[in-house]
């Protein structure tokens, strides 16, 4: 049972992969474009959602 689990959340983790990298790269492009404006409102928010982006990316590749 425990082995099913661990097979189904694998399953789930492979199909999360590649929409938290979409999710990376239009938060990488928002960041980019507040440096350009200055907006340091919108610069603390997205590395804030960078950083939790982060931390699921490790633990879905573990």
């Amino acid at each position: 049972m425990k082995q099913l689990s661990q097979t189904l959340s694998r399953k789930d983790a492979e199909k999360r992969i590649p929409e938290v990298r979409v999710e990376i790269d239009t938060e990488l492009a928002v960041l980019h474009q507040a440096l350009i404006k200055k907006d340091y409102k919108t610069i603390k928010r997205c590395k804030q959602k960078l950083e939790e982006l982060r931390r699921e990316m490790l633990l879905l590749e573990i």
